[in-house]
């Protein structure tokens, strides 16, 4: 079996690793308040093993709160996180991260003065710098890089490896990011607005890539603002307003509900508009994509 072929079984198997019929993470009744403002207000959904869920809504709607409550960034004022039926609360991020998220941000910032292979090589040694000790004892980077490699040709950069990040266009850096996140071999991947800043044809390109990766078995929680690249690949989508869950469901069931009409949409109907699977018109997209900021 190749170098690839055992890279991406491994991380197949970490994917679907789970208790039959218990979901991978299961968001339950979680409030965040900040002094007197609530920013997520008693919020439950479930993810399951080998899903692609999209996580959408308005601007200032509670989604990147929500994911932060997930790494632990945020800690939630009420409710719990667990992953695998295993309580996250009290975690620190890091031993989330080591328990299976992994987490690729909106706004990229790869290390800059090494190149791009070796930031994806520092990201699968991770399990080496648990303590110093551990990290003398373990010199070598021989693995980590045939795995960086292995990283950066599933998300289609490899011709880059050698290059600086410092040089590199906003399309691959984003590519770069899920790189970094993939070599930690996650249970679970969190997106948060890959597609921003990307052009259609960028955008269009990358959701791709994120289709594929959960095809092979990650399981993954997307935010995003493109309407029509979260459709046409997510399943399943959880809609938040206001800090509150709102609607959940298959796509066009969701985007016809009228209270995510209502507050997402301005009242149209983005099924409507789409004809045959293919994505929603380049305006409506485009104009929902101009206004996306951090929720």
């Amino acid at each position: 079996m190749s170098a690839s072929a055992m890279n991406t079984a491994g991380i197949n198997a970490a994917a679907i690793n789970t208790n039959a019929g218990q979901p991978l993470l299961r968001v339950s009744n979680v409030t965040v308040r900040f002094g007197g403002v609530t920013a997520i207000d008693s919020v439950s959904f479930d993810v399951h093993a080998g899903e692609l869920l999209g996580l959408i809504g308005p601007n200032g709607a509670g989604k990147t709160t929500m994911l932060r409550s997930i790494t632990g960034v945020v800690r939630p004022t009420e409710g719990d996180v667990s992953l695998e039926g295993s309580s996250l609360s009290g975690l620190s991020i890091d031993r989330r991260v080591r328990l299976g998220l992994a987490l690729s941000q909106q706004l990229v910032k790869p290390l800059r003065n090494i190149s791009v292979i070796d930031n994806v090589a520092l990201a699968a040694g991770a399990a080496k710098t648990v303590s110093p000790l551990r990290a003398l004892l373990n010199r070598s980077d021989v693995l980590e890089r045939g795995q960086a490699m292995v990283m950066l040709e599933r998300v289609g950069i490899a011709r880059h490896a050698d290059e600086s990040p410092a040089i590199q266009p906003l399309g691959v850096l984003k590519r770069l990011e899920m790189a970094r996140a993939l070599a930690q071999s996650p249970r679970l991947l969190l997106l948060d607005e890959p597609l921003a800043g990307l052009n259609t044809k960028e955008a269009h390109s990358l959701a791709d890539t994120i289709a594929d990766i959960n095809a092979q078995g990650v399981t993954i929680v997307l935010i995003e603002h493109n309407l029509g690249e979260v459709m046409r690949i997510c399943k399943r989508l959880v809609v938040l307003d206001n800090g509150r869950r709102i609607a959940e469901g298959d796509p066009r069931t969701v985007m016809n509900d009228a209270a995510v009409r209502t507050a997402y949409l301005g009242g149209d109907t983005l099924a409507d508009q789409q004809q045959g699977g293919q994505a929603a018109p380049a305006n409506v997209t485009t104009a929902t994509a101009q206004g996306a900021t951090n929720a």
